[in-house]
């Protein structure tokens, strides 16, 4: 089946809010074997939504909307599909009796606003909202399915789920089957790695997909496979996916949503290790990641936020001549501060990092992107340096996902104290 995303809303356009809906139904909708063709957002004006209907692809067979069933005035959606289908607004009293009794629980009294979003269109079936008081409608249009969800995501998320699908699958048989396996790769641009597997490209059938999908110091490999049911996609996926995962055995972390955070944290706990952190030109962005991580506090005992010279010293015992002879972004300083930190926080590993995030203080000697990091484990202190390219919250994300790394990297060759 493919179907299509209309999000309606001012606020989606011009920024005011994030438009989070689309990104859960096309993720919801894949995984129940729909094909996404199209998600665009409009205006909640009348004209803007015939528009948009009027342009949906003759191949779809679903249209998904969300948004403007308020009852404010700026709520036009149901109107408008009222008008577009040209048929009137009616009353539905089933409705309206839901409303009073959602209304009579928190002691309050219906007002005629929240009393006309009983009033809808009269081809549509009424999808009931437990979560709130805007009823989700479906419309059998000609051979298609349109279903018009609130805006507001846990109403829309019950909406789809509870009530549209069962919808769905009664009136369409859902035949396409859609696998996805994502590999998680650090430190290798979306460029470098396209070259790599042009050959493992070359080589995939037609039914899979490689997509590359790069962020700040990462790339997520996905891997889709799509086929009628019944033809063992899944097996044919896993087994191209294994391939995958191989050849880049070097530089992948994990798979699937896991963050590296996570990940570090697993191994960490695992091995019954503990991490201390100190960082400079990061600002905290390291320890931010890792205290991201419910129960970090089981290996993570604590930071120092060195961001002066002045407190490398004092904080971190670092060698004022060092400072003096090869600058605070140097090899020598960050071994001192991941040496120090692992002794003043008493932990078996410890992160520091000094560089320069830009966009000033740099020189033809140490340019902006420069970053060197220290590790510290129980085979002793390590430096690595890197140019990290981008602006400053790229640069200090890159160098502190490649810390972890570097973490991570070493705690998989960590016998652990187990």
């Amino acid at each position: 089946m493919q179907a299509e995303i209309v999000t309606i809303g001012d606020e989606i356009l011009i920024g005011q809010i994030v438009d989070t809906n689309s990104a859960w139904l096309g993720k919801t909708l894949n995984a129940e074997g729909i094909d996404i063709h199209r998600i665009h957002s409009i205006r909640d004006i009348p004209s803007e939504i015939h528009r948009a209907l009027q342009a949906v692809d003759e191949q779809t067979q679903l249209v998904i909307l969300t948004g403007g069933l308020g009852p404010t005035r700026d709520d036009k959606t149901k109107q408008a599909l009222a008008d577009f289908f040209d048929v009137s607004m009616e009353l539905h009293p089933d409705v309206e009796q839901h409303i009073e009794a959602l209304f009579a629980k928190f002691n309050r009294q219906v007002n005629r606003l929240n009393r006309s979003q009983a009033m809808l269109p009269a081809n549509c079936i009424p999808l009931f909202n437990e979560k709130g008081t805007a009823p989700g409608m479906l419309f059998e249009w000609g051979e298609r399915l349109l279903v018009s969800l609130p805006g507001v995501p846990y109403e829309m998320k019950h909406l789809l789920l509870e009530k549209a699908f069962p919808e769905i699958r009664a009136r369409q048989t859902l035949n396409m089957e859609i696998c996805h396996r994502t590999l998680l790769t650090q430190g290798v641009p979306e460029s470098i790695l396209a070259e790599q597997l042009s050959e493992y490209e070359d080589h995939l059938p037609e039914s899979l997909k490689l997509a590359y999908l790069p962020s700040p110091g990462r790339v997520r490999l996905r891997l889709t496979g799509r086929g009628p049911k019944g033809t063992n996609i899944t097996s044919s996926v896993e087994r191209y996916f294994d391939d995958l995962r191989q050849s880049l055995k070097s530089i992948s972390y994990g798979e699937g949503d896991a963050e590296m955070e996570e990940i570090v944290g697993g191994l960490l706990r695992d091995k019954r290790r503990t991490l201390g952190v100190a960082e400079s030109c990061t600002g905290g962005y390291i320890s931010h990641l890792i205290t991201r991580v419910p129960g970090s506090s089981d290996y993570f005992q604590g930071s120092v936020l060195s961001y002066s010279n002045d407190l490398k010293i004092k904080i971190l015992n670092v060698n004022p001549e060092d400072i003096s002879s090869f600058g605070a972004v140097s090899e020598p300083v960050v071994r001192q501060m991941a040496l120090e930190a692992a002794n003043l926080l008493k932990t078996d590993y410890a992160l520091s990092t000094s560089g320069i995030a830009g966009p000033s203080g740099g020189s033809s000697e140490k340019p902006v992107g420069l970053v060197w990091i220290g590790l510290h484990s129980p085979t002793g202190t390590k430096a690595f340096q890197f140019q990290f390219n981008g602006d400053r919250e790229r640069i200090i994300r890159k160098s502190s996902l490649m810390a972890l790394d570097i973490l991570r990297r070493a705690l998989v060759d960590d016998v652990g104290k187990a």
